[in-house]
């Protein structure tokens, strides 16, 4: 009997719109773990547009491409692993159910198809990838990726190659979703934010080594190292491709890379010398992670986990300009594009 069914019933509705009207810029989601939520910012001036409960911890957002599904993983607590993706609808701004990912526990990086019609899905305490049907609620294939702490998935643009990040490991599998083959090389030590480059290479942030290796999508091979100190722990690229982010979670920086020549461009402070930040993994710490591209691609969105805000970066200046309160523990970012006004 297949245990992955979708929950027929909606988990609970957007909270009546705390702001009336929004730019047509759209969107930011955010995950906050510690509040079991999903707030919705405009993207021009941060204001919460509403908020959405989710299974027990959201670790990661996954928005279609179309823009009109979100999907967030139940990671979990620390004593209760979650085994359960909560699905939401973004036109009418409620949350539409579950997926039951039965005895794959742990989710955590998530990644739709190009086409929107599948979801890729790492699973920790199983060490697997998922493929999963979203909208009929289904697991309908299971990849073994050994252990070792799969955690972040990065997907080729074609869609037919998943690579996966594993943090114990220190190390980057590459997946075959053609046949489920798998081949995996060392990264670094603490290998776990993971993105592919413009020109197909796959970038890696080694939270313990300090580090950012760039692999070749074919064999896996380290191509170049640099360096990023201070627990590099995600990465991205702008929407243009000219520029990876990295966020440095004890350094409390966001470190920005030239694409093509992997120089260094530019450090950002995220922290505020006179802030008090809450209690974190690494102490008490402004501790940002989650970072995204804004889609004109003027502005870049760091989550502060340890100040419940997002701290909002002007890409011409390289400088934090504005900074917008969150939930408890912010961590995963979504951007839905093109805002439809709250209902």
């Amino acid at each position: 009997m297949n245990r992955c069914l979708m929950t027929l019933c909606a988990l609970c509705a957007w909270t009546l719109p705390l702001a009336s009207a929004a730019s047509s810029g759209g969107e930011l989601l955010v995950g906050n773990k510690s509040d079991d939520t999903v707030w919705r910012l405009d993207l021009a001036d941060g204001r919460r547009l509403g908020e959405a409960a989710t299974a027990h911890g959201p670790h990661e957002i996954a928005v279609s491409p179309d823009g009109r599904v979100a999907v967030v993983s139940g990671y979990g607590g620390q004593q209760r692993p979650g085994s359960t993706l909560t699905r939401i609808d973004t036109a009418s701004g409620k949350a539409t159910g579950e997926i039951d990912l039965g005895a794959h526990a742990r989710p955590h990086g998530m990644r739709f198809t190009p086409d929107g019609e599948r979801l890729l899905v790492t699973t920790e305490a199983s060490g697997a990838l998922l493929v999963v049907d979203p909208v009929a609620g289904e697991v309908e294939r299971v990849i073994g990726i050994g252990d070792g702490g799969g955690h972040m998935v990065a997907l080729s643009r074609d869609g037919g190659v998943a690579y996966v990040s594993k943090i114990a490991a220190g190390s980057v599998v590459r997946v075959d979703l053609a046949d489920g083959s798998t081949l995996e090389r060392p990264a670094g030590a603490g290998a776990e934010g993971i993105e592919l480059a413009p020109d197909g290479t796959v970038w890696v942030s080694n939270r313990e080594a300090g580090t950012v290796t760039v692999h070749d999508p074919d064999t896996l091979e380290v191509l170049d190292t640099l360096e990023s100190a201070g627990f590099p722990i995600r990465v991205a690229f702008t929407a243009d491709g000219r520029h990876a982010l990295v966020t440095n979670a004890r350094a409390a920086t966001l470190a920005v890379f030239d694409a093509a020549s992997r120089e260094p461009v530019a450090t950002v402070a995220l922290a505020e010398p006179e802030a008090t930040y809450r209690e974190t993994m690494l102490g008490r710490a402004a501790l940002p992670i989650g970072v995204i591209a804004g889609p004109d691609g003027s502005r870049i969105y760091v989550a502060v986990s340890g100040g419940n805000e997002i701290a909002v970066i002007d890409r011409r200046t390289w400088r934090v300009v504005e900074r917008w309160k969150t939930g408890n523990e912010p961590d995963a970012l979504g951007i839905v594009a093109g805002h439809r006004d709250s209902d």
